[in-house]
């Protein structure tokens, strides 16, 4: 059985095999197989790793610019002004975690904008404080669309020109349009910061299909090099061969010749020779088999976020390019829902030998919310497998996520 194997380690221990080593993926993404278990300081490191980002840098920057100058504020309102900075500071890095569901990022950036206005309200002389406003709008167009970006920051500018009023300012709605020009600055920069990466992303996908495909068409071409080579080694070789040793034993049958050693050598080399070739033309034949475990890793490379325990039994042999796509598109598009609509972190992908075909289980930790519905991806899941002659089931596995179940004749 195969176990889950990181694709660096598969690439160093394919030297070895037959098969090839697991393709590079052109883009900065972690290995998102199992690997060793890790040191106990890890998690503080990936906490730094984070925290040291270019965004959270900048930040952390502003953040501090903002604080130097609550000096001025009213020394009553002082603690809660640090208050809601620490507040503002600690949200903002949280808004930035992996493994937060959509509606937790919504909630901390509510959060964000109140803790913003707030600091606003309680120290508006500073001339500061306001640019947490546009750290809020930088933070929001990384997350929303351009449109709800913009009609967010609508509604946080009429707040904060009631604000500014409410405190005295002159013209009020003269640092209302200053600041907007920095907000919209900074959400623009976002926003084509945000699409950049999810194009990335894309193309990540894009190329890890190609590299997948590449990796079947290889073993594909090499299962046909096999196969050419074993008939031309029967056909050819073996004919000739055959031929060789009818006359060398018409040869030791002839009186004249009966008793040359020679003779009967060469006929006992001729018949050994024939048997060791036919041994390698059934290798050749048996050795066929599609490497399906370097196409479906290259596939899963580009979900960094996303772990896949992959399980192949040793004795599953796919010879078909046509299933051996089938069970691809299977697990590549479990994956792509696992990762974008379950808030999966882990993904089970197992393959085993049925009877006279290949069994492929997937299943996710994801939450399948409400009742299972067959949308566009789990209706193609289904019409492939239909269309190679399998069975298909969907279900909702005991602890919530996603269970996919096909079947496919070999």
């Amino acid at each position: 059985m195969t176990g889950p194997v990181c694709a660096a380690d598969q690439h160093r221990s394919a030297a070895g095999s037959h098969h090839c080593a697991v393709p590079e993926v052109t883009f900065c993404a972690g290995c998102i197989a199992n690997a060793v278990a890790t040191p106990q300081h890890a998690g503080m490191r990936a906490l730094l790793r984070h925290l040291l980002r270019p965004l959270n840098l900048a930040l952390l920057l502003t953040w501090l610019a903002v604080g130097l100058s609550l000096r001025d504020a009213e020394p009553q309102s002082l603690v809660l002004c640090w208050s809601l900075m620490a507040a503002f500071l600690m949200l903002s890095l949280l808004c930035d975690l992996p493994q937060l569901r959509p509606w937790q990022v919504n909630a901390l950036l509510v959060l964000i904008a109140a803790c913003s206005l707030t600091l606003v309200w309680l120290a508006p002389r500073t001339g500061t404080t306001p640019v947490l406003l546009v750290v809020l709008a930088a933070q929001l167009s990384l997350v929303w669309s351009l449109r709800a970006t913009l009609l967010a920051m609508l509604v946080v500018d009429v707040l904060f020109y009631l604000l500014l009023r409410d405190a005295g300012f002159s013209s009020p709605s003269l640092m209302v349009l200053i600041y907007a020009g920095f907000q919209a600055f900074a959400l623009l920069v976002g926003h084509y910061a945000s699409n950049a990466e999810r194009t990335r992303d894309r193309l990540a996908l894009v190329n890890a299909d190609l590299l997948a495909t590449r990796a079947l068409l290889a073993d594909s071409a090499r299962d046909a090099e096999r196969l050419r080579m074993a008939r031309e080694l029967h056909d050819v070789a073996g004919h000739k061969l055959t031929a060789i040793h009818l006359n060398l034993r018409a040869l030791a049958s002839d009186p004249a010749f009966s008793q040359r050693q020679e003779i009967h050598l060469a006929q006992q080399l001729s018949s050994e020779l024939l048997t060791d070739i036919r041994n390698v033309v059934q290798a050749l034949r048996d050795s066929r088999g599609l490497d399906l475990e370097t196409a479906l890793r290259a596939l899963a490379a580009p979900l960094p976020k996303l772990r896949m325990d992959l399980r192949i039994d040793g004795d599953v042999q796919v010879t078909d390019p046509a299933q051996a796509e089938t069970l691809l598109r299977l697990v590549q598009e479990s994956l792509t829902n696992a990762a974008r609509h379950a808030g999966a972190s882990r993904v089970s992908v197992e393959i085993s030998r049925q009877g006279d075909g290949v069994m492929l289980r997937i299943e996710d930790d994801g939450v399948v919310k409400g009742a299972l519905r067959e949308g566009n991806g789990m209706a193609g899941m289904r019409e492939r497998v239909e269309a190679s002659r399998g069975d298909f089931r969907a279900s909702v596995a005991p602890h919530g996520g996603l269970r996919i179940e096909a079947r496919l004749p070999v």
